[in-house]
């Protein structure tokens, strides 16, 4: 009855979804820049509907798309009349949905009476990670609070945990999220606020960060564009406020920021996924956090988590002008992603973002530490392609364990520094 019960549960979520039967992920390795223009070339042709994962910006990193059934033909046949090498990362992109979806219904339990109950090692939807939240805020009243900093556009809360012990102290932020497909950096988000509670008191160096600074945890920074992965379609990127002239929905929240905004990075076509937007900070929720920097006025450290690729990244994108303070921020980077590895093993590139994945425009780090926040970092968490944005459950937890070491490192300097 119980495997009925799963089949049907499946079959009616399923259909409720945008689907992506004989979808495939190709990796395109580019070996010359006039390559790599015909991939430009390739990706502007919005009939074919491609997916850019990782964008064709530079020939040094491989080129991730996902390849409607419909487009496959003609998209190996560009490939191989231009001699350029790929290679199938995902055979077919609806069997890993369907599995992660049928993993999530499975391991569906009851509401959490605690936070202890609460499944870190599954995937949760928007209303369970909301009720996290006020759960762990009834347990802990005396070191986190809620804080809403806004409303997304279609009204949704933007829920900041604040875990503070003292009033009047400088600030960390930590954000997840951004990009509503990329669900370990949520899931790594809900593991990092229980392990704060967890280890205050217990552990000494957050113990210590924490009478020093508050720390400030947006776990769903895309709420719209989140719940718009579980309701209709997985693959989900932006916002979900549309775009005056035009069909197509939503700007990428990582492109709307005012820091070299419209420049090379970002698109200006409202289907694209690096659609930057109207303007800078026309996003709702990107222009909470805007005002909420501005206000706090004392942030010290700011950290915004993506997935995925497993890299630890600082300003600039936007130009090849090295920030100010480059070689402290590489040799913290470089201390995180060997504590991130001492763990698992998992290895991470670091470095500028226009020197270690592509030159991008409009991007959040840049503008914090634009407004004087010295410590930004962005990071892509797990893996580095073979899954994409589908990483298995299962790795959930050994993600977010490992990136709490590189986030602990980041957070004792940030202490010892500032």
């Amino acid at each position: 009855m119980k495997g009925l019960f799963l089949l049907l549960a499946l079959s009616v979520a399923v259909f409720a979804k945008e689907t992506f039967v004989g979808h495939q992920v190709l990796r395109i390795t580019a070996k010359n820049e006039a390559e790599l223009v015909l991939l430009k070339e390739l990706s502007q042709q919005e009939h074919l509907q491609l997916d850019f994962w990782m964008e064709p910006i530079d020939e040094s990193l491989p080129i991730d798309v996902r390849v409607p059934f419909k487009s496959l033909q003609p998209v190996r046949s560009f490939l191989g009349y231009n001699e350029i090498h790929y290679n199938i990362l995902i055979e077919d992109l609806q069997a890993l949905l369907e599995k992660e979806q049928q993993e999530m219904i499975s391991s569906r339990a009851p509401e959490p009476r605690s936070t202890d109950d609460f499944d870190y090692a599954s995937y949760h939807t928007l209303s369970e990670i909301y009720s996290f939240i006020d759960l762990l805020v009834q347990e802990k009243p005396n070191l986190v609070s809620k804080v809403v900093i806004g409303q997304s556009y279609e009204g949704r809360p933007l829920n900041v945990l604040k875990f503070s012990t003292g009033a009047n102290r400088p600030g960390i932020w930590i954000d997840t999220g951004i990009h509503s497909r990329e669900w370990v950096t949520q899931a790594s988000g809900t593991w990092f606020a229980k392990k704060i509670v967890d280890d205050y008191g217990r552990d000494a160096a957050l113990t210590a960060i924490l009478d020093k600074f508050d720390i400030f945890l947006e776990i769903v920074t895309n709420p719209d564009g989140f719940q718009y992965t579980h309701s209709s379609n997985r693959m989900w990127r932006k916002t979900r406020k549309p775009n005056s002239g035009s069909n197509c929905v939503g700007v990428d929240p990582n492109r709307n920021w005012d820091a070299g905004f419209g420049g090379t990075g970002s698109s200006g076509s409202p289907c694209s996924e690096t659609y930057r937007g109207p303007y800078a900070h026309s996003e709702p929720e990107v222009k909470a956090i805007v005002d909420f920097v501005q206000s706090h006025g004392n942030l010290k450290a700011f950290v915004s988590i993506h997935s995925y690729s497993q890299m630890l990244l600082y300003p600039y994108g936007y130009t090849r002008t090295p920030c100010k303070d480059q070689a402290e921020l590489h040799e913290l980077a470089k201390k995180a992603v060997t504590d991130l590895k001492s763990l698992y093993g998992t290895s991470y590139k670091y470095g500028s973002i226009i020197s270690t994945i592509y030159q991008a425009s409009g991007g959040t780090i840049d503008w914090t530490y634009d407004q004087g926040i010295k410590y930004s970092y962005t990071f892509e968490l797990r893996d580095t392609g073979f899954y994409g944005f589908l990483l298995p459950a299962k790795q959930i937890i050994p993600t977010a364990q490992e990136t709490w070491l590189a986030l602990m490192a980041i957070m004792e300097h940030t202490k010892n520094n500032s």
